[in-house]
């Protein structure tokens, strides 16, 4: 099987920062494919700093139509509820997610990366981020509670040998900004109604509410992804980046249409103390197809 690109699976890191680029007028998309692919060179990965490089669906299947899973496309599209509850769609030409033990190699490799792309893309979105309590989000519950072991992440997050776009996954990438005020005026237990678990220890209820998290999501009914979220932002302004991977995208999609209420206009309890401000979709080629884009495989 292809190499996936291993920084997808480096559990642990404490440091983390999340670029989206928009391609300049009048550059080609395989100038900004090249320039990515060779941001992987050993000057930008010193001090242990994980990346992951990522296109919009159409961009790479425009320049790589061999290694495109040919139904992936772009969060091209508002996801509106029947309330008018709303994702919204602020798709981007490709992703780098850099991440580190520390914030000043991720700092410092996020500014060679931007620099060295300067004349093909422009930054779009750019956010950091960083654990909170070890495995919690912002809410205060733990976060990743169903998330497969790193034995069976793979399976779950990337695409098979044999397929199109082998070794390559299917990122979501959502930056959610929290209520915080709200929610933490909330007893807990209607917090953990809201949520579909325990607050201490992350025990699914029994019955779980129909419009909680858990049961909006539930990865029984969906598929199964693989979850790699971090708390984001400031004292004053905070939440969390959705950070999924998935071997197929009907998955995500899925989960964002029930949460939206699109499947049977059940809305998820949680949507109501949290809102998307950003939506994007990124085929995260494997290491080798990436690999075919440096300027030593030109050579």
């Amino acid at each position: 099987m292809k190499a996936s690109q291993a920084g997808i699976f480096a559990l642990g890191t404490a440091s983390h920062s999340y670029l989206e680029f928009d391609i300049q007028k009048g550059v080609e998309q395989r100038e900004l494919v090249a320039a990515i692919a060779g941001l992987r060179e050993p000057r930008t990965t010193m001090g242990g700093v994980n990346l992951v490089a990522g296109f919009r669906p159409e961009l790479w299947r425009a320049v790589a139509p061999d290694q495109a899973p040919p139904e992936v496309a772009g969060y091209n599209q508002d996801v509106v509820g029947p309330d008018g509850y709303t994702m919204p769609a602020t798709q981007h030409d490709a992703v780098l997610w850099l991440s580190g033990s520390a914030y000043d190699v991720v700092f410092e490799v996020s500014r060679e990366a931007i620099a060295a792309t300067q004349d093909i893309a422009t930054v779009a979105v750019e956010t950091s981020s960083w654990p909170y309590h070890h495995d919690r989000d912002l809410t205060g519950f733990i976060d990743g509670t169903e998330n497969p072991t790193l034995v069976d992440a793979p399976g779950i997050a990337l695409i098979g040998d044999g397929e199109t776009g082998a070794g390559g996954s299917v990122l979501l990438l959502q930056k959610w900004v929290h209520d915080s005020a709200t929610w933490e005026s909330l007893p807990v237990q209607t917090q953990e109604a809201v949520i579909g678990r325990t607050k201490p220890d992350s025990v699914e209820l029994d019955p779980k509410p129909s419009d909680s998290h858990v049961a909006r999501n539930d990865q029984d009914v969906f598929g199964k992804i693989f979850r790699r979220n971090m708390p984001f932002g400031t004292v004053t302004v905070h939440g969390t980046m959705f950070v999924g991977f998935s071997s197929d995208q009907h998955r995500l999609a899925a989960m964002l249409e029930s949460m939206a209420g699109l499947q049977n206009g059940t809305r998820d309890a949680l949507t109501r103390y949290t809102r998307a401000l950003t939506g994007s979709y990124y085929f995260i080629p494997s290491l080798d197809d990436l690999k075919a884009w440096t300027p030593a495989a030109a050579e």
